[in-house]
């Protein structure tokens, strides 16, 4: 891989991270091969758009499957991430339909159906490959002889086939029903397509007049503008004030239409008037009662959301220009009760945020009833798993109060639904294949359904389809059921519900064992990133300029599963530091390897631990190591990939870096030629291991590390020594040395409490001590054996160990860690003069303080207006401030007498 002897002097990711990744694909690294000696682990990434750039949505989500994936395939599975993407129809055909404008002047129509796909097509060519591009700069390690996209042959023919099983069982029908409709997109949208939002509105209330001369009823509506198309008012049928008027007639106020007044229980008579005004056509409870008592269904509003003849003198109109001058005329006209300010819910398309239209439609629909229960199902027995748990609750809410999905949209871009028109008879023939004739009347002048379906229907079929479904292929049966599916909380019900019923009816399995369910990145502020907003991070920018292993450790360490995290360049920053620290480290550690040649010196061999000759600070960081891949991998099998990766940075800079180290140096350049050896080896060993254990987070940088340690034992299934086909590190009981590691972390105590006096002291880490220190009863051979490490480390000339605190020195700063007391002189310690002039500074500014919480807790006006919680604070202070002053006058009085004051 390279003939440097060493890691470049400076930690730069541009130098090998496009050179890696190209060195992996092209070796065959993320290929998962089929082995009946190993288990599969399947992921199946949820395809992005094609119309798409990675956005920092992505990169959270696809590092977190790759972190799983490389887990996996480090422990030994045959570990399959497959990648893909989405025609995306909606967001896809806009784009298009955008270009032609541009370029040609002319609109889809003008250039008809095949011309128009022709166009898309190309343009798929052109733009699709784009995102997966960008996802190898993150490192994803997928297997991208596998890719698929949701239009490809194999899909389609999965689509059709499951199209046609639906239909024939009677669970596809096409049907007059009210749908939710996009203007903008000029198509149907699913519930799931439609996205809520509450916005500041207006109810207006209107009389309709009795039609025999009576009051009549008093209506509250947001949308007055469907007036136009009401066929009725509903009361609750115990609504004591209207039982004389069920059954009448009442008016629509200035059209003068009479419509009866009907008892429903639809009606809350704790709302509004308690009257509702009933507009089947556009609204969808509205179309629920008017099933119930078989109502009209007229329309007053267009699928371009403009009012039609029904609106007599608006016709034509927009739907908002019609309700502003409705209502006007209707308030000139006497019928505008009162007007009152409400926040309403609002539906918006998911893709260009137009207010929703609900339209009656002749659509197709999935009848969901007999597809949910199997989903609940398997939920509820366990089959299927939600990482946090709470995310159940939701997936079973949206599948216990499901409605018939509407599945036809009115686009050209998109699977074209499998079902053929006899023109002659009118018979509806649905086959995978188009017919060559009617089957009822054997005609040959048959017509396909225009319309497409919805992209989600498709995508449901994502972890079968790629894998060959329908056909029984060998991939489907040894990768499929998958095993976690990993996706934000925006999507569970546009996608994983519709793919578990979806799997549920085709494989009788669920898809997937485990959703892990994680949230959205936010800015700084904890707003949602959005081009509106220009808050938007492009996930590329910052691999250009920190490294794709800065970017992923800083979103797989700052993230909780099922919670949002915030953006922050100083978690960026200290992830490129602790991929800086690593580097810095391994440089160090194979510099130490290497003669002036550049070969490898000896190491001891390590290959049965419990005869090696290895000193304390061996085993303790060994054993370190070993706690860290039991905690390392429990975690990660828990899907807490956040504390994963912060252990294994707490091991690598405190424990490796900071400590084994710095302890380490001093044998690396002694005189002991066998211990030089085991302190080599060691070093190698521990390095290793940590590079393992954090190669899924940041794979990029450990891999390069790899390449310049010493290879050792060459597995027939690496021949080319890549951290990435290696083996994961196991526990080993016999590996804690608890003795061992109590000696080491006393000693690490020790020193830490040494460096706190210094730095309380002001005094220099190059300024000579001698220090004493008293052992706690049982821990005398514990506190000496870290004699060698204090010396070193804190730089302690000489140490006293004494057993009775009456051999104390009278003048001492001093320090209690776990087992032991230390105490330094502070003849060594102290420069008198400067503490002097430091204590009695430190004494006039805690006075002050003290004399301010005191005055403000005396102030009765302070304590009688001020909330408990307050006075409880700045009671705290007055206790805090005490003390720290207490103690500084304690200290003022030892170096007074110094000073001769």
């Amino acid at each position: 891989m390279t003939i440097e002897k060493n890691l470049a002097k400076t930690y730069d990711p541009k130098d090998f991270e496009d050179r890696i990744y190209d060195m992996w694909e092209k070796s065959g690294a993320f290929k998962a091969e089929i082995d009946p000696d190993k288990k599969p682990f399947t992921i199946v990434m949820p395809p992005p758009n094609i119309t798409g750039q990675l956005h920092m949505g992505h990169a959270l989500d696809q590092t977190l499957q790759d972190v799983l994936t490389r887990f996996k395939r480090l422990q030994g599975y045959s570990a399959l991430w497959l990648p893909g993407s989405d025609h995306a129809s909606i967001a896809t055909e806009v784009k298009v339909v955008d270009r032609i404008r541009q370029e040609e002047g002319l609109e889809k129509e003008d250039l008809g159906r095949e011309e128009f796909l022709k166009r898309a097509w190309a343009w798929k060519e052109e733009f699709g490959g784009k995102i997966t591009k960008q996802c190898r700069k993150l490192g994803d390690s997928c297997d991208w002889d596998r890719e698929r996209f949701t239009m490809d042959e194999g899909c389609n023919k999965a689509v059709n086939h499951f199209f046609v099983k639906l239909y024939e069982k009677g669970l596809i029908y096409r049907g007059n029903r009210l749908i939710n409709w996009c203007p903008e997109c000029g198509t149907s949208l699913s519930d799931a397509e439609v996205e809520h939002e509450d916005k500041n509105g207006m109810y207006w209330y209107f009389r309709y007049p009795a039609a025999d001369g009576g009051e009549g009823v008093v209506v509250a509506t947001s949308r007055p503008e469907t007036i136009f198309a009401d066929v009725a008012i509903a009361v609750h049928p115990d609504d004591d004030r209207y039982k004389d008027l069920v059954g009448k007639k009442v008016l629509i106020p200035l059209l003068n239409k009479e419509i009866p007044v009907i008892a429903d229980t639809y009606p809350d008579p704790e709302k509004g008037t308690g009257a509702v005004k009933i507009t089947p056509a556009h609204d969808p409870n509205d179309f629920e009662v008017g099933q119930r008592h078989d109502l009209p269904t007229p329309t007053c509003i267009d699928f371009e959301a403009k009012m039609t003849a029904a609106a007599g003198k608006y016709e034509g109109m927009d739907r908002y220009e019609c309700r502003k001058a409705w209502v006007a005329d209707l308030e000139a006209a006497g019928y505008l009760v009162k007007t009152e300010e409400k926040v309403i819910p609002v539906g918006e398309c998911y893709r260009c945020h137009t207010v929703v239209e609900p339209m009656l439609s002749d659509q197709w629909f999935v009848k969901m009833e007999d597809l949910a229960k199997p989903a609940i199902e398997a939920a509820k027995s366990g089959d299927l798993e939600h990482v946090p748990e709470r995310f159940e609750k939701i997936y079973l809410h949206w599948l216990e109060e499901i409605r018939d999905w509407c599945i036809s949209r009115q686009l050209w871009w998109g699977h074209r639904i499998p079902a053929y028109y006899c023109q002659d008879c009118g018979e509806i023939i649905v086959a995978e294949e188009a017919p060559s004739k009617c089957s009822k009347c054997g005609s040959t002048n048959i017509k396909q359904d225009e319309d497409v379906l919805d992209t989600w229907f498709s995508s449901a079929l994502w972890p079968f389809s790629t894998l060959g479904w329908p056909e029984e292929t060998e991939d489907l049966k040894y990768f499929y059921p998958t095993d976690v599916l990993v996706t934000g909380y925006d999507i569970i019900f546009f996608w994983v519900v519709r793919m578990v019923f979806s799997a549920l009816e085709t494989t009788g399995k669920s898809p997937f064992k485990y959703v892990y369910v994680h949230g959205l990145v936010r800015d700084a502020q904890g707003r949602k990133m959005s081009k509106s907003l220009g808050n938007g991070i492009d996930p590329l920018e910052i691999i250009d300029q920190y490294g794709a292993d800065a970017l992923r450790f800083m979103l797989t360490t700052g993230i909780t599963p099922g919670n949002d995290m915030r953006f922050k360049t100083d978690k960026l920053e200290s992830s490129r530091n602790f991929a800086n620290k690593l580097w810095n480290a391994s440089r160090f550690t194979i510099m130490n390897l290497q003669d002036e040649e550049g070969n490898f010196k000896p190491m001891a061999d390590l290959t049965d631990l419990s005869n090696a000759a290895l000193k304390d600070e061996d085993k303790w960081i060994i054993s370190r190591v070993n706690d860290a891949v039991k905690y390392i991998t429990n975690t990660l099998e828990k899907f807490d990939l956040a504390l994963a990766g912060q252990r294994a940075y707490d091991l690598i800079w405190n424990e490796y870096c900071d400590w084994y180290i710095e302890i380490v140096k001093g044998r690396l350049y002694g005189d002991d030629e066998e211990d030089k050896k085991v302190a080599r080896a060691v070093l190698v060993k521990v390095l290793k291991d940590m590079l393992r254990l954090l190669h899924p987070f940041m794979p990029y940088i450990t891999e390069e590390i790899w390449a310049y340690l010493p290879a050792g034992e060459i597995k027939e299934s690496n021949p080319d020594n890549f951290l990435i086909k290696e083996d994961w590190p196991v526990y080993d009981e016999s590996l804690t040395f608890e003795a061992e590691a109590e000696k080491i972390e006393m000693a690490m105590a020790i020193i830490r409490s040494i460096r706190n006096i210094r730095a309380e002291a002001d005094a220099a880490p190059s300024k000579k001590l001698t220090a004493v220190i008293l052992s706690a009863e049982g821990k005398e051979e514990v506190v000496k054996s870290a004699e060698r490490h204090v010396k070193k480390l804190a730089n302690i000339t000489d140490i006293t160990f004494i057993a009775d605190k009456s051999e104390v020195p009278e003048e001492v700063m001093s320090a209690v860690v776990a087992g032991a007391e230390v105490f330094i002189p502070l003849d060594d310690i102290m420069d008198y003069d400067a503490e002097y002039d430091r204590l009695t500074k430190e004494k006039k500014k805690l006075e002050g303080e003290v004399k301010r919480v005191v005055g403000k807790l005396s102030n009765e006006g302070f304590v009688s207006k001020a909330p408990e919680k307050v006075i409880n604070e700045e009671k705290a202070k007055q206790v805090k401030y005490e003390e720290m002053l207490a103690k500084v006058i304690d200290r003022l009085a030892i170096v007074e007498k110094k000073v001769g004051k």
